[in-house]
């Protein structure tokens, strides 16, 4: 079996692996940082680099049910994201 992409399918795949690396910095970030406003600003930037490769990877392999993952990923990030800002105000 050959595995030829074009220069789309290629670029996409550079582009989600450059963002899986974007990631794994932030992950630090998130288990490092300083205050909680951090943990939690690099876990909205993971969750918000996270569905966007999910999408260039349902373009490379035209996967129609990766891409309702995404939406739904990025449905249940925003919802938490929302909770846990509460959280830090205070308000639960």
């Amino acid at each position: 079996m050959s595995l030829s992409l074009s220069l789309s399918q290629s670029l996409f795949l550079i582009t989600a692996f450059l963002m899986s690396i974007m990631i794994a910095a932030l992950a630090g970030r998130l288990i490092l940082g300083p205050t909680t406003a951090d943990r939690l600003a690099a876990l909205n930037v993971i969750n918000t680099l996270t569905p966007g490769i999910m999408l260039l990877l349902a373009a490379v392999y035209d996967s129609f049910a990766m891409i309702g993952a995404a939406i739904v990923y990025m449905a249940l990030s925003f919802v938490g994201i929302l909770y846990f800002a509460r959280y830090m105000e205070g308000g639960m």
